[in-house]
């Protein structure tokens, strides 16, 4: 899926604040936006090859987003907010659930805000979705920092369940290679708790692969999710 045009090669230099990255393109240095607030700390290190978008809105400081990373052989998609946009395509074409007649974006329930409700057939449910950019050794893992937000959607999702909707968490992997995913306890310990915990309370637990080019990615497999 495409999901940028006027795409930029240029170098990554450093990264100054989470929102903000140093980059060199055609021998000129650039601020860029950088569309991702996690770490990201094995993807931009200095001299990484990375693909901006220019947008010449004359609100914004930086004429550039950081959408794209190469990691050895393969693109990481780095743009938070794709993975909603990729989602929804693929749901609609069919690669969700087939009995799909409506999919709705930012549906509030309790004090959380889903990323989509849905009716398929005689159900209806909430999807919240959550982007993947890390990767070791073949195996994805989420989050890359801690997160007391994602904590808190998935016990949201917990209690829509026991409320009787179906419920799923699915995470879009941006990263072509994983063989599955599995939460970072390392990083995050509570997070990989509230999925042992949400899975037999009847939180549906899905991890998508993809395949990535510079200005997009789309979704091609699912992936197992290893808890």
């Amino acid at each position: 899926m495409k999901l940028y045009a006027n795409i930029h090669r240029a170098e990554f230099l450093e990264r100054p604040n989470r929102f903000i990255a140093r980059c060199r393109m055609d021998g000129t240095e650039v601020l860029c936006h950088v569309k991702n607030t996690g770490r990201c700390r094995e993807l931009l290190s200095p001299g990484a090859e990375v693909y901006l978008t220019r947008d010449d809105s004359p609100r914004r400081k930086t004429a550039y987003d950081l959408v794209t990373v190469r990691k050895g052989d393969v693109l990481v998609n780095l743009d938070s907010q794709a993975p909603n946009r990729v989602f929804y395509q693929w749901a609609l074409d069919g690669g969700f659930l087939p009995a799909l007649r409506e999919l709705t974006p930012e549906q509030r329930y309790g004090d959380s805000r889903f990323d989509f409700a849905y009716r398929a057939g005689a159900s209806r449910g909430f999807v919240e979705v959550k982007g993947v950019t890390l990767e070791e050794d073949g195996v994805a893992y989420f989050p890359d920092a801690p997160t007391l937000r994602g904590v808190r959607h998935v016990e949201e999702l917990c209690r829509a369940a026991a409320a009787g909707y179906e419920t799923w968490l699915c995470f879009v992997t941006p990263l072509p290679g994983g063989r599955g995913l599995r939460p970072n306890d390392r990083t995050h310990p509570a997070f990989g708790d509230a999925l042992r915990r949400a899975q037999p309370l009847g939180v549906h637990l899905l991890a998508l692969g993809c395949e990535v080019e510079v200005d997009g990615f789309s979704i091609t497999h699912r992936l197992p999710v290893w808890l």
